[in-house]
């Protein structure tokens, strides 16, 4: 239970980060590159009284009248003439005056490094591409090769500073995460990790990691002249590796990543004494990115696959599966199956999923046009197997860690499915939001499965800011109870059905709009949180309040990833009682992933399935009719 507390106090800081689809769909202007100078405003502040009084219509579909009356006494004195709040709030504005942005870096602290629950499942979030067509380990190799010369086409970009800039409804969005996102790595500590950053320098890191059967390799990708080796020679340095991991019998060192991060961290540390791991490490932790070569997993039936390699992607199957062939402190790592199953888990401190799914688009464009270079005629060194002195110490701690992996494992409960009755074509050719329409059903879903709504997650992008990070969309509002419950009624009329669920798809659509903008309420109440810790006053008793968390205790965490690629990205919950829905509409279709825990006996992601699929075929259904008519 120790753990599932620390979640719990940590819940109103933690997500992760994705963007309504909407934010990525107008094309770029050309010309405009990441070199090019664009004074990008600075995140504001919002007004006290904005944030206090949407705060309150945001406890309405959550809480009990006594609760909420109770509520509205602690934020009226939170935020009187004079009082605490007016005081913290004239400190945040004083600090986001001085910083280039006044939460980001409170963020990724109190978000990721502070949060001590392993990265696996509860916090790495992984994508599954479409199965490759191969069947075998010549296949993995070849796809792998031209996936690694795809990657190193799009950091190529980054470099020479031609990455061209994203737009959302025509201005410009801050691209500074992608300069973080290679040669990263994060690194435990005892009482909050750090990140190590080695791309920014002039003279960054040459090499990739490249794990096969539980042993790591560093590979040079580039050659003398500093040109990227081509996908023949990437192909034949594989080839080598290949070579030279036959044996199975290694230690799993890599599953020590997965684990909490005090123990990690403790770990880390014995392990770190050593020289040679020392040297190791520090490879893993400098390159640019890892390539996870994996071992073919247990056939499934067809309409189980996606589910179990999204686990797969996740975590990697267990200790004794290909778990031991993730790092998972690093930023950015790349699946390649033996059986064509592909996908990748990133690590989500220094970035979020556009961009990571802006990079997995251009990588999968490569693939099916790569260049044809004609590698030069020069012989390439060995790829460098990188050793560890295995202490009776470590290995007890390497035993430690499989144990609790395998027992997280078994307890993550996983459901994707494609809802194939629509895509976003159809809520966009009735003038409505697809991101907003899919959230209204998940709220009606959820209403259906326990008769109340709960608090929803879904994070906006803030990239429209100076080093803007993501604002919460709180989807369970006033509205979306008021259509949930009359869709229960049966002697509602269809009419008046139709007009609360337009109410309530606008209604999110504004709040996402307010977030877009910076006027949401949570990155604000975290904000007066924790500079009443800075300067050492008590909590204000607004955040002590039981409103305030049940507020935050996100029972559904959720997003969408907006990706061209057929893909779906999934991820673990943040509370023992809750779920992560992700999704990614395609025009005619859409891809879902849901997950729970298998040790709360009150949630179940292929029921919540089921009713998800019900729920946007009654919406569809509420607005079929209407469109017979005209």
């Amino acid at each position: 239970m120790r753990i599932w507390q620390c979640r719990r106090a940590l819940g109103a800081v933690w997500e992760p980060i994705f963007s309504p689809a909407s934010t990525f769909s107008q094309p770029d202007p050309p010309g405009r590159h990441m070199s090019s100078y664009y004074p990008l405003p600075q995140q504001p502040v919002p007004p006290l009284n904005q944030t206090l009084d949407k705060y309150l219509m945001a406890l309405r579909p959550l809480v009990s009248e006594e609760e909420l009356e109770y509520s509205m006494k602690q934020v009226k004195e939170f935020g009187k003439s004079g009082g605490i709040g007016e005081i913290l709030q004239e400190h945040l504005e004083k600090r986001a005056r001085k910083m280039p942005n006044w939460i980001t870096d409170w963020w990724q602290q109190s978000a990721y490094l502070e949060n001590r629950l392993p990265l696996a499942v509860h916090s790495n979030p992984a994508v599954v591409i479409p199965k490759q067509d191969y069947n075998d380990w010549r296949g993995q190799l070849r796809f792998a090769a031209k996936l690694i010369a795809g990657v190193l086409d799009f950091k190529n970009k980054i470099d020479t500073h031609t990455l061209v800039v994203e737009y959302m409804r025509g201005k410009p969005l801050c691209m500074d995460q992608y300069s973080k996102i290679f040669s990263s790595c994060r690194v435990p500590g005892p009482k909050h990790d750090s990140i190590l950053q080695h791309g920014r320098s002039r003279r960054g890191p040459t090499h990739i990691t490249v794990v096969r059967n539980f042993q790591f390799f560093k590979l040079d990708v580039y050659n003398s002249d500093g040109s990227p080796l081509t996908v023949d020679q990437i192909h034949m340095q594989l080839l080598k590796v290949r070579s030279h991991s036959w044996k199975t019998d290694k230690e799993p060192l890599g599953v020590l990543t997965s684990d909490h991060r005090n123990t990690w961290g403790q770990a880390y540390n014995t392990l770190m004494k050593d020289k040679l791991n020392r040297d190791s490490v520090r490879a893993i932790q400098s390159s640019i990115f890892t390539i996870c070569l994996d071992a073919s997993v247990l056939k499934f039936s067809q309409e189980k696959y996606t589910s179990r390699i999204a686990a797969q992607m996740l975590h990697g199957g267990g200790s004794y599966s290909n778990s031991g062939n993730r790092w998972f402190d690093k930023t950015l790592q790349f699946i390649v199956g033996e059986d064509g199953s592909c996908g990748l888990i990133f690590e989500q401190a220094t970035a979020e999923a556009p961009p990571i799914a802006n990079i997995l688009d251009h990588v999968l464009d490569y693939c099916e046009n790569p260049e044809t270079i004609r590698a030069p005629m020069i012989p390439l060194p060995l790829p460098q197997k990188l050793y560890f002195y295995i202490t009776p110490e470590i290995k007890r701690d390497i035993e430690h860690a499989k144990q609790n992996l395998d027992i997280l494992i078994n307890d993550l409960d996983i459901s994707c499915f494609i809802f194939r009755n629509f895509g976003k074509s159809f809520p966009k050719k009735n003038d409505l939001s697809p991101d907003s329409f899919i959230q209204v059903a998940l709220q009606l879903a959820y209403f259906r499965m326990y008769g109340e709504l709960c608090a929803t997650n879904e994070s906006a992008s803030l990239r429209w800011f100076h080093l803007g990070r993501s604002e919460t969309v709180r989807s369970a509002t006033v509205e979306a109870l008021e259509f949930v419950m009359a869709m229960e009624d049966t002697e509602k009329e269809v009419d008046i059905k139709l007009a609360l669920m337009r109410k309530a798809i606008d209604a999110h659509s504004k709040c996402t709009e307010e977030a877009l903008l910076g006027q949401g309420i949570d990155r604000h109440l975290l904000g007066l949180k924790l500079q009443a810790i800075e300067e050492g006053i008590s909590i204000p008793k607004i955040f002590m309040d039981t409103s305030y968390a049940v507020a935050t205790h996100w029972k559904i965490l959720t997003g969408q990833v907006a990706a061209r690629t057929d893909c779906v990205m999934c991820f673990g919950p943040v509370v023992p009682d809750g779920y992560a829905v992700c999704y990614n509409p395609m025009p005619q279709h859409i891809n879902f992933s849901i997950s729970a825990f298998n040790c709360c006996e009150e949630t179940n992601a292929e029921k919540l399935s089921k009713y998800l699929e019900t729920a946007l075929t009654d919406m569809q259904n509420l607005i079929s009719p209407s469109q017979e008519e005209s």
